[in-house]
């Protein structure tokens, strides 16, 4: 079978982020990329799929800049097999890359597609929702296990959900969205460093796709988050209280 995994180059969650003086953006001289950790995950169980099901292949595909070409060449190191990037220097929305995803999964028509949850750099958690709904196919979002049946026709998910577990059942082809109790991803092994630099690595140019990418909300200023306050001792129970109803205001 084939899966296509993503892969989105974003800022090691361990950098330092500083806004810039003008609140356009984010400074991004000395960070650190990585590729986003559930997309990680989403390669490492592409990868275990393919392990289990003989002759299956591995497709990373990625949508940015150039640079994100770092990020497919760690995917590839970790065993994928071939790998796409879509070239689009300016940050794009969620809707315009699933836009995006979706002509690329409609040329190599993948039996399955492994997405993060969400990246850890803009939070929305929409892409792979919007692209399966592009696509008018099943999805599975948040998944904590996944397990393929039928001949690897047939996907069970279990998700987790604000009441406990859930699962899911669908056929082939859909997408599924990986938590982070799904695997633990490898790490690269030298050999698939170095096999890695030989793997195929195509590049698209995002105008060739004929996708709207337009953005369709405008960014107006970020902020950095506001210093913690230091906490303060009380002398008692009562005065603690007191503090929480007429400070904090939570009670």
């Amino acid at each position: 079978m084939k899966i296509l995994a993503t892969v989105k180059r974003v800022p090691d969650p361990e950098t330092s982020i500083k806004v810039k003086p003008d609140g356009s953006g984010i400074v991004a001289d000395n960070i650190k990329w990585v590729v986003n950790p559930f997309d990680e995950i989403a390669v490492e169980e592409s990868l275990r799929i393919k392990e289990k099901v003989a002759g299956s292949e591995v497709v990373l595909v990625s949508v940015g800049a150039k640079v994100a070409q770092e990020q497919l060449r760690t995917g590839l190191a970790m065993g994928a097999d071939r790998a796409i990037l879509v070239v689009a220097e300016d940050g794009l929305e969620p809707l315009a890359v699933a836009r995006v995803l979706v002509k690329v999964i409609e040329s190599e028509q993948p039996d399955l597609v492994v997405m993060g949850k969400q990246s850890i750099d803009d939070d929305s958690n929409a892409v792979g929702q919007m692209a399966a709904e592009l696509l008018g196919w099943p999805q599975a979002t948040f998944a904590s296990k996944l397990e393929l049946a039928g001949d690897q026709k047939t996907a069970t998910v279990t998700r987790e959900v604000d009441g406990g577990l859930e699962t899911l059942s669908f056929p082939l082809p859909g997408i599924v969205t990986t938590d982070l109790r799904l695997n633990e991803p490898r790490y690269a092994s030298l050999p698939g460093i170095m096999k890695a630099r030989k793997k195929e690595l195509k590049e698209i140019e995002v105008g060739a796709l004929g996708v709207d990418v337009a953005p369709k909300a405008r960014l107006v200023k970020m902020e950095p988050p506001p210093k913690r306050q230091a906490g303060k001792k009380v002398a008692s129970v009562e005065e603690l209280v007191h503090l929480l109803h007429t400070e904090a205001k939570v009670i």
